[in-house]
């Protein structure tokens, strides 16, 4: 059973605070719901033995690293989302990164990919099947699953109620467009049946 996910990477894409949370300028209206979820995506795939990467955005306070259309959340006296060392960048509540298990990186664009060594080192690592939960689809979720299937990963899979976006049209959308270049779309409780 274990030797089946031996190559399988769980991408956790942005479960972070600012992202969650209401009342956050970044916060996915969606996000909150699958939190659960995302927890128990994680608790399947550390009993399979799976390698957790977690993905977030860590970002400097003049927002220097940011994208154009973004940069105007940083120009104020306020803080803005996701910099790095404050709360609106930490993980949410239950989720958890065990620092001699799971793998970390760090982004500042939409994909994992984008600027980072998330394929380097995904590819020393051996892995060639790729699992992928967090927000948001449309944005995160979606570039760093297209960029993932021009890699050549062969097996990519979006757990489709462990993904959320603004709102259930968008989200449903955008993982009929996965779908469509051969991504699989599995609820988490079809892929916890893989397990069995």
């Amino acid at each position: 059973m274990a030797e089946r996910w031996m190559n399988t990477a769980l991408l956790v894409i942005d479960m972070q605070n600012d992202f969650i949370e209401e009342g956050s300028v970044m916060q996915v209206k969606g996000g909150k719901a699958i939190v659960p979820n995302v927890i128990r995506v994680v608790e399947l795939a550390r009993q399979r033995g799976i390698l957790v990467v977690w993905v977030v955005r860590e970002h400097d306070p003049k927002g220097r690293d940011v994208e154009i259309f973004r940069r105007h959340h940083y120009s104020s006296e306020k803080v803005g989302p996701t910099v790095k060392g404050t709360i609106g960048a930490k993980l949410v509540d239950g989720l958890n990164i065990r620092e001699e298990e799971d793998y970390k990186i760090v982004k500042t664009r939409f994909s994992a990919f984008f600027g980072t060594h998330l394929h380097s080192f995904l590819q020393t690592s051996g892995v060639t099947k790729l699992v992928i939960a967090g927000v948001q689809t449309p944005n995160c979720i979606r570039q760093t699953v297209f960029d993932a299937v021009e890699l050549d990963y062969p097996d990519v899979t979006v757990i489709v109620d462990a993904t959320a976006a603004a709102t259930p049209e968008i989200h449903s959308a955008n993982i009929m467009d996965m779908k469509n270049i051969g991504v699989k779309t599995p609820t988490l409780h079809e892929w916890s049946e893989e397990f069995a």
